[in-house]
């Protein structure tokens, strides 16, 4: 299934659902017949209503309808509401409707089903939309949103590095893209010291995916995903509970692909680069330890203080990669740190930015899409904290305190000073369900950054 199945095209017999702004309510309803004021107050309606309203007809001759009634700037949520609760049948949009774009993406993600292993019950009603470019840029992002979710809600045991290189790889062909893949002790010959040494002891080979698309005189965008497939903690291994949902733990990645598998299918003018370092974490007999020395793709030697952290490690070297060709923009996606979610909690991605204006950018596009982030701070005098004595850095960092900053700081010694760079710390995961968030893998940020990218290159 695909978001599009969600809507259909040009059916004719189709059950208007009018869509209110709660301050419009009382003034819609005093223009209503006697007796639809009279069931509406027998219902006990009222503009705080928020799941759909069955009306019946006037007339013999008039059809049923159906009543949305949404806050101001929430057209998203009434629609994802909508489609959850909706019978099976085809429904059109009727009146003077807030936000369509939004309505229609909110229908589209509300749908969203992870039917992979299970029989569970896609949605039945369908929407009557228009074929125009706005909706078929919604589905494109709908689209992007519904991959990084599956990628997130696969388990390690159909995703692991070379699954998530076989996806990129087929994304990249698809696309038009090219698509390099260095594999196993191939990352050591080039260099790739952190990949290699995190994901070795894996029976599936660490991997780094490179793939790039677009004109070479095009502003140069570079995006960077932690694929951690599977994160048992190492030799500092995790507990059963904090190993339970590490599936996830590669969400940075599908992130940065569904992004860049946007980017490219709305041909923004744009170089990009996307740059996927893909592990398991796992534990045998080659797998790295703690006090190890690594050294990174940019020289830079690293102590390891807990094999725990490991993914900075490995966006160390795509970072440094990255780095080389100086790009105009360069940004990572990572489910990095638990202090980050201690913080900001599950829904709320943390974002560091070294650019003012970057920042504000983003925030603001956030805020504009319904995908909000929050900006923490690289405070500078916390870089003590990944200093080590023995070698340049120590990626566990000291004391229980800012582990997101430090994480970040941390990462911020493989991006060039000259380069504007946006570092998202996010949890992948809803934890409990939202109109058009359900329990389970999820991207934010990525929405949010998409629409900063189109306002910022795709005049």
């Amino acid at each position: 299934m695909a978001p599009e199945d969600l809507f259909a095209g040009d059916a004719t017999d189709a059950t208007p659902l009018i869509w209110l702004l709660e301050s419009e309510f009382e003034a819609w309803a005093a223009q209503q017949s006697e007796a639809r004021r009279r069931w509406l107050a027998v219902q006990r309606i009222k503009p705080s209503h928020r799941a759909p309203v069955w009306l019946p007809p006037d007339t013999a001759d008039e059809h049923p309808s159906v009543l949305l009634i949404a806050k101001q700037d929430e057209s998203f949520e009434t629609l994802a509401r909508a489609v959850e609760a909706l019978p099976e049948g085809c429904f059109e949009l009727a009146g003077d409707l807030p936000d369509l774009q939004a309505g229609h993406l909110g229908w589209a993600l509300g749908g969203y089903v992870f039917d992979r292993y299970t029989r569970a019950a896609a949605p039945k009603a369908r929407l009557k939309a228009s074929a125009s470019k706005d909706f078929a840029r919604v589905m494109r992002i709908a689209r992007a949103i519904w991959l990084a979710r599956d990628l997130i809600n696969t388990p390690a045991s159909d995703l692991l590095p070379s699954h998530l290189s076989e996806i990129a790889e087929e994304t990249a062909k698809h696309t038009g893209a090219e698509c390099r893949v260095t594999v196993g002790d191939e990352l050591l010959a080039a260099g790739f010291g952190a990949i290699h040494a995190v994901g070795r002891a894996s029976a599936d080979p660490p991997r780094l995916i490179d793939i790039t698309w677009g004109n070479l005189d095009h502003p140069k965008v570079t995006l960077v995903g932690k694929g951690v497939c599977f994160d048992s903690g190492g030799l500092d291994i995790k507990s059963a509970e904090g190993m339970k949902l590490m599936k996830k733990d590669m969400g940075g990645a599908a992130i940065a692909l569904a992004l860049a598998r946007l980017i490219i299918e709305q041909a923004l003018p744009v170089r990009l680069r996307l740059l996927l370092p893909t592990v398991e974490n796992a534990i045998s007999g080659n797998a790295f330890r703690p006090g190890d020395i690594l050294k990174t793709y940019k020289g830079t030697t690293v102590e390891i203080g807990n094999t725990d952290a490991e993914g900075r490690l490995i966006l160390a070297d795509a970072l440094a990669l990255g780095a080389e060709e100086s790009p105009d923009l360069m940004l990572d996606f990572a489910t990095l740190t638990g202090a980050a979610r201690i913080a900001l909690g599950v829904a709320l991605p943390a974002m560091f930015a070294n650019s003012k204006t970057l920042a504000d950018g983003i925030l603001a596009e956030g805020e504009s899409v319904g995908d909000p982030v929050w900006q923490l701070p690289l405070h500078a005098p916390y870089k003590w904290q990944i200093k080590s004595k023995v070698a340049d850095l120590n990626n566990a960092g000291y004391g229980p305190f800012n582990g997101a900053i430090y994480a970040a700081l941390f990462l911020q010694e493989f991006v060039g000073e000259s380069i504007d760079w946006a570092h998202f710390d996010l949890m992948a995961w809803n934890t409990r369900k939202r109109p058009g968030h359900p329990v389970g893998g999820d991207c934010p940020s990525l929405h949010a950054v998409y629409s900063y990218l189109e306002q910022e290159f795709g005049r």
